[in-house]
């Protein structure tokens, strides 16, 4: 009795403390997506065999802010990875590999510094090619731009959520969050949308979203 109550009232807060870890919804980002567990197996088995793009938002930022006027060739005008969010990065990378999810080389990331660190991290620094598209995602909570400068972003992005990959593997796109209810919508740090491309001018599915935390399980 005496060890079921320290397993209970001891334990039980630290492993909830180290899923909050893994997953990244603290700190700025409260998603938490808990996939059941046959979906899960599904999607993975699927992405085994390519033919899908993987949208993944950057690990935990932190650090610093983005300024006005952002050099994206100068970190410090930027807001940039935490240590957690580092942590993140390569822990995708890892159980992408050991999940044996092919990948198209290089992966594609937004030119901000979180991301572009977050896709090395993650897939190595000679596997990562720079978007500079990507960056307007990061203007879509700004209340200055009007509702058509957002549309225009959304539909250029939609357009690289339409093209396929490379038969047999996936294409992984490091970015950022939508606001909730535009394009892909809200993404946890280095949450995963799995997207199923149909063809430029076709579209494209969500398949599901995968926070960190379902990957690694």
């Amino acid at each position: 009795m005496r060890m079921k109550r320290y397993v209970r009232y001891v334990l039980l807060p630290i492993f909830m403390a180290i899923l909050m870890f893994m997953s990244g919804f603290q700190s700025g980002s409260n998603m938490r997506l808990d996939v059941p567990e046959n979906e899960l197996d599904s999607v993975i088995h699927a992405l085994q065999k390519g033919g899908y793009i993987l949208y993944v938002r950057h690990g935990e930022a932190t650090v610093g802010q983005d300024r006005p006027a952002v050099d994206f060739n100068e970190c410090s005008t930027q807001r940039n990875l935490s240590d957690t969010g580092r942590e993140q990065a390569k822990m995708l990378g890892e159980s992408m590999r050991k999940l044996n999810i092919p990948v198209q080389y290089p992966v594609v990331a937004s030119p901000y510094c979180r991301t572009r660190e977050s896709a090395e991290l993650a897939f190595g620094s000679g596997n990562v090619a720079v978007d500079p598209s990507l960056a307007a995602i990061a203007k879509l909570s700004d209340s200055t731009i009007s509702a058509a400068e957002k549309q225009s972003i959304v539909t250029q992005v939609e357009k690289m959520f339409e093209v396929v990959p490379l038969s047999g593997t996936n294409k992984v796109i490091i970015g950022h969050a939508f606001p909730a209810g535009v394009a892909v919508g809200e993404i946890p740090y280095m949450g995963t949308v799995v997207i199923k491309p149909k063809g430029p001018g076709n579209g494209y599915e969500i398949v599901q979203k995968i926070s960190l935390q379902d990957f690694m399980r």
